[in-house]
């Protein structure tokens, strides 16, 4: 067999391959044709009211505190209380010698004895000066020394009253008694213990922990911001005082809700905060002074809000947020958003998207801008088709196949 004869039997053996993947490929694209355009699942956008929240970090501080301090000197001779009891205002929680004052108090008693004694001699002195200094019979001098000792003596009298009261408040608070009701810290001084009316140092501590205070910090901007937000009519509250829920240490949630009191008067000129405070019913007694929590402030509502799921959301090179629309033409269309917040698993936006934009949210992956497709409703629980990838078409994975 020659070379001419060798060239001819190769050409015919290659033609039939040569046609047979013509034909395949024709097939592939005729099966695309036939299956349409690829199917994408959409949200419609829909405008509606929500509710804006901050989470805020903070701390539980009492509602009332009072550091027990004695008033008077002496030796300590009774503890009164349980160490972390709840105490009344008024009860009685330590008791110092009373000796020394109950002998003050019956000196002040035994002065004003005098004292009224002397008002009675001095008084009937007068009287006798008043009737001889008519007839001429004393001097007018004498006269008015007598009216000036019955003066003296009546103002010893109020003195001497004053002079026995203070004594009895001093042998009063010989007990001290709880200022205030709450919970008592432990105490200080023992029995034994000499304390002073000066001394600086508490003997124990009581808190009124219900209700309970939460203090939280805010930026002054963000502040600011919020109220131009309800002064533009942005925001709307109802006329009520913002809520508060709590998150504890352990993640949970405190079951019962809180009100917003009141924001500083002042910013912190190194942080650029102000303290907000809010007031929690507290019965329980589940929270106590110092604990860590995040407080969630509601801000207010806003209508005609645009919702977008997170996993709708992509960021292009630069970090922007971006999805994909399906366009009136039926064609894929990227937007870029503007979205400064989320809200539970959603991004609020604020630029980008209008109502009745149909956002894609499964089914994009694969595909381009300006490529055509299906859009069907998307729906949450629907479990993907089986042999079907979420961003893939099916006429690219027939022809993967």
């Amino acid at each position: 067999m020659g070379p001419k004869t060798g060239f001819a039997v190769a050409a015919l053996v290659l033609a039939p391959l040569a046609a047979c993947g013509g034909k395949s490929e024709s097939q592939e694209q005729q099966q695309q044709a036939q299956a349409g355009p690829p199917q994408v699942s959409v949200l419609t956008v829909q405008p509606q009211t929500v509710t804006l929240t901050t989470v805020l970090p903070g701390r539980t501080t009492a509602y009332e505190t009072s550091e027990v301090r004695p008033q008077v000197s002496g030796l300590v001779t009774a503890r009164l209380f349980t160490e972390g009891d709840t105490v009344r205002e008024g009860q009685p929680l330590y008791r110092i010698d009373p000796q020394p004052y109950q002998a003050q108090v019956a000196s002040a008693r035994a002065s004003l004895a005098r004292a009224r004694a002397s008002i009675a001699s001095s008084a009937a002195l007068q009287r006798r000066y008043g009737e001889l200094v008519k007839i001429n019979a004393i001097a007018r001098q004498d006269f008015e020394n007598a009216v000036t000792t019955a003066e003296q003596a009546r103002a010893d009298v109020a003195a001497q009253q004053a002079a026995v009261r203070t004594a009895q408040i001093d042998l009063a608070r010989t007990t001290i008694r709880a200022p205030i009701s709450g919970r008592i810290g432990r105490s200080v001084t023992t029995t034994g213990a000499l304390v002073s009316a000066a001394q600086t140092n508490a003997l124990t501590t009581i808190q009124r922990l219900d209700p309970i205070y939460v203090d939280v910090s805010q930026s002054s901007a963000d502040l600011l911001k919020l109220r131009q937000q309800l002064a533009a009519g942005d925001l709307s509250r109802g006329g009520q005082a913002a809520r508060v829920q709590l998150r504890l240490e352990d993640g949970s949630v405190y079951p019962i809700e809180g009100k917003l009191q009141f924001a500083d008067v002042s910013v912190d000129p190194n942080t650029g905060t102000q303290t907000i405070r809010a007031l929690f019913p507290n019965p329980k007694g589940l929270l106590l002074p110092g604990m860590y929590v995040r407080a969630e402030l509601v801000q207010g509502t806003q209508a005609g809000a645009i919702l977008v799921p997170l996993r709708a959301v992509t960021r292009d090179e630069r970090g922007n947020p971006t999805v994909m629309v399906v366009g009136q033409d039926g064609k894929l269309q990227p937007r870029n958003l503007t979205a400064p917040r989320t809200i539970g698993d959603n991004w609020l936006v604020t630029a980008g998207l209008k109502p009745g934009d149909k956002v894609v949210m499964e089914g994009a992956m694969m595909l381009r801008p300006g490529m055509p497709v299906k859009a069907v409703p998307y729906n949450p629980n629907a479990a993907p088709a089986q042999g079907q990838g979420q961003g893939q078409p099916q006429g690219q994975q027939a022809a993967g196949k």
